[in-house]
């Protein structure tokens, strides 16, 4: 399982293609909380506010997740 895979590093990372809330990032830190991994989970992702409508590949590049 994820947490399993988790458990055996010092930390995770996520990567989105879209803002971090709501996205991977909150749910594999909200499990590895409740499961009292005690570990980081870094999240790669748009920042958390209103953004430009857009192709994901122009957004990317806007953003600076090339």
């Amino acid at each position: 399982t994820v947490l399993a895979e988790i458990d055996t590093d010092r930390l995770a990372v996520t990567l989105e293609n879209h803002s971090v809330i709501g996205g991977l990032f909150e749910t594999v830190a909200s499990a590895v909380v409740t499961a009292g991994l005690g570990k980081r989970v870094i999240p790669v992702a748009l920042p958390d506010e209103f953004l430009d409508a857009g192709a994901l590949p122009t957004l990317h590049d806007r953003y600076g997740l090339t």
